[in-house]
């Protein structure tokens, strides 16, 4: 009786993260490039003195999601998206260096570009910040020009500071916490790449599937109402061991 009560216990609980990882998902259908967590479910030995006669299901992140939402143009000058593989380094919640793909540009007071999260963008030479400007472009290469404020010359452009754009390995990178990319542990910052391009005037959607995340919610709930009906079940069969017991 334990071992399918274990099982089924296990597996309710389990079902319950995933169903967290899916709403999180779903949550997040709107978000500028968000990217889709996808979760799995396996059984385990459980192991310890003596033979391994039990197993619970546990649920597990293989991975991240990272191919390419929809772009939507928004025809807004500081809204970029990455056209095609790659990401926008910026300055992460710990102050690491992070990437994303979300391109929702604005600025700060004071000039500093940030991403919609309240995040600076990295150039060259670390965050950048951009003077005031009558006109501002981004070039497919990352490169910030600006036709200053008051110019007597509204043809002239000046070159403030170029994003960084990186192409890393497909196994080079994760999602933390933090829904950030992060140079996985013990790997160096990447380096900047001539071979990402950007569209301004343009943002990447999140690449959430909304009806198939509604479906495997749907999924998730059968799963779990399931598993409470095994607990039920293996608690009535051990009521009529017990009276059957008293009996004998």
């Amino acid at each position: 009786m334990d071992k399918s009560l274990y099982i089924a216990m296990s597996g309710a609980k389990q079902t319950l993260l995933a169903q967290t990882a899916n709403a999180n998902n779903l949550a997040n259908s709107q978000t500028t490039g968000f990217k889709n967590d996808l979760e799995q479910f396996r059984s385990q030995p459980v192991f310890g003195a003596g033979y391994p006669s039990r197993v619970y299901a546990m649920t597990e992140r293989p991975g991240t999601d990272l191919t390419a939402g929809p772009l939507q143009t928004t025809g807004r000058d500081l809204d970029v998206a990455v056209n095609g593989e790659g990401y926008i380094a910026i300055n992460g919640p710990d102050g690491k260096e992070a990437y994303t793909r979300a391109g929702d540009l604005h600025l700060t007071p004071d000039g500093q570009l940030q991403t919609g999260g309240g995040l600076a963008v990295l150039g060259d030479n670390g965050p950048i910040a951009i003077p005031p400007a009558e006109k501002l472009t981004i070039g497919a290469d990352g490169t910030i020009s600006i036709i200053p404020m008051g110019s007597n010359n509204a043809t002239t452009t000046v070159v403030v500071d170029r994003i960084k754009l990186v192409l890393p390995e497909p196994n080079g990178v994760e999602k933390l916490k933090d829904g950030l990319l992060h140079a996985k542990d013990g790997t160096p910052p990447l380096q900047a790449s001539p071979d990402v391009k950007l569209a301004q005037g343009a943002i990447e959607g999140s690449n959430v599937n909304t009806i198939q995340a509604m479906v495997d919610m749907i999924e998730l709930a059968k799963n779990f109402e399931l598993q409470t009906k095994v607990m039920k079940n293996t608690d009535e069969n051990a009521a009529s061991s017990a009276k059957l017991m008293q009996l004998a």
